[in-house]
């Protein structure tokens, strides 16, 4: 009985994790294996299911591996597939970090289609609670999630475009629509946001 609900659980999550769609990168980072050996490696491509890495590193199938990435953090997966010179693994992460994930895949992969320059005056980070509400000036309100937040401006997923030059209110915060893109739109903040006011949502 057990065997067959663990069989099940595997499938499902097999099947979860064939569902999201991988997102071409190239993020550099260190993971570690079961031994502790440390490697340099880059993630290719991921979801936020799985990810397919590129190192010197040898695992073998079934064998746990933290690694920590660019702009995204910690990541911890069980490997499932071996190549030459690179492996899969499907990622362990609670549903509220695959959402995280998400965002912050969305954000990586959309980032040159935004127009904002590499080396922009603020960093942009993905934020824990990215869940909120934006509201234009007739008072009409959107769910949205935030893709990424800086001090000057953040990235919007959300199924309305408002027009260019539109003021709005993203939670407490007031901008301008400053540019559209595939999942949603930028917003630039008409005040410089302090790092006080952005902490409860990191």
């Amino acid at each position: 009985m057990f065997h067959s609900q663990q069989t099940n659980e595997t499938l499902r999550n097999s099947d979860e994790r064939r569902s999201f769609q991988r997102v071409a990168v190239s993020l550099q980072g260190r993971l570690m294996l079961e031994n502790h050996q440390e490697y340099d490696c880059r993630i290719l491509d991921m979801s936020p299911g799985d990810a397919r890495i590129s190192t010197n590193a040898m695992p073998v199938k079934g064998e746990r591996v933290i690694a920590y990435i660019e702009h995204l953090g910690r990541l911890e997966g069980t490997v499932t597939e071996l190549r030459d010179m690179e492996f899969v693994i499907a990622l362990n992460a609670t549903e509220r970090k695959r959402e995280k994930l998400a965002a912050q895949l969305t954000w990586i992969a959309n980032k040159h289609e935004l127009g904002l320059p590499e080396d922009r005056r603020h960093e942009r980070l993905a934020p824990r609670q990215s869940r909120s509400e934006l509201t234009l000036d007739d008072g009409r309100n959107y769910p949205c999630r935030i893709i990424d937040l800086s001090l000057s401006g953040a990235a919007v997923d959300i199924d309305v475009r408002p027009a260019i030059g539109t003021l709005v209110s993203l939670g407490h915060m007031r901008g301008r629509v400053v540019r559209h893109f595939q999942e949603g739109v930028a917003i630039e903040f008409l005040a410089l946001q302090s790092k006080e006011t952005l902490s409860s949502m990191l």
